[in-house]
């Protein structure tokens, strides 16, 4: 019964109406505006954060979406059979969801991950915006994986560190310590500077990218309290 197609989308629809409902329950403040405007606006983006927040991640593209609801957006998620669950769940947010790896393109072929390059280009080339988890889909933990730099390195469009945290919240014993938010509770999105990658700048920026994401996520603890 659990394998069937039809217990499947039950479940992802059930997960879903759940988040959603939790995420429009809380009280949410922004910190760094400001630099959220190329992501709501139609201008190419790579909005990059850490695995731990996935969940609470959508109140960022809802409020995007609910401000442009023409704006173009796609999400990176693994091939395999939780991201694939996850990739249904999110894209009941309104947003395009294409499989893959986040690797550096020419290593990543047995995990679709050129294919996924490709795709998440053409998002960009329309002037769409694209979302990352560079240590998903299994870790290590907040260790950057090439692909976010190396995507905005062939695009020319910049990286946006976000991040966000909750409070109460629930945090699973997984490998990235996901965090859950809790009905009727307070959140805090967190939007750093844009980081711009040169065409041959995607080794030496991706440090910057992971220091920026601990950083939005410290920022994002920190004023949730």
């Amino acid at each position: 019964m659990f394998k069937s197609r039809a217990f499947q989308r039950c479940a992802v629809f059930l997960l879903g109406r759940t988040l959603d409902a939790t995420l429009r329950s809380m009280r949410w403040t922004i910190d760094g505006e400001a630099h959220l405007a190329p992501f709501a606006a139609d201008t190419p983006v790579v909005a990059a954060f850490w695995h731990q927040r996935l969940a609470l991640m959508p109140a960022l593209w809802r409020r995007v979406h609910g401000a442009n609801r023409g704006r173009e957006g796609a999400v990176l998620v693994s091939r395999n059979r939780d991201g694939r669950l996850i990739g249904d769940v999110l894209a009941l947010f309104h947003v395009a969801v294409v499989h893959g790896s986040s690797a550096k393109p020419g290593k990543t072929a047995g995990k679709g991950g050129v294919a996924a390059m490709l795709q998440l280009q053409a998002v960009l080339a329309r002037g769409g915006a694209v979302v990352m988890t560079p240590d998903g889909p299994r870790g290590p933990a907040r260790t950057a994986a090439p692909g976010v730099a190396h995507l905005a390195a062939l695009s020319g469009a910049p990286v946006l560190p976000v991040a966000a945290a909750c409070w109460p919240r629930i945090r699973l014993n997984s490998w990235d310590r996901m965090v859950l938010p809790v009905p009727f509770g307070r959140g805090v999105l967190v939007c750093l500077p844009p980081i711009g990658v040169a065409p041959d700048g995607a080794d030496a920026a991706l440090p910057h990218i992971a220091a920026a994401l601990d950083a939005a996520s410290a920022q994002a603890d920190a004023l949730c309290g």
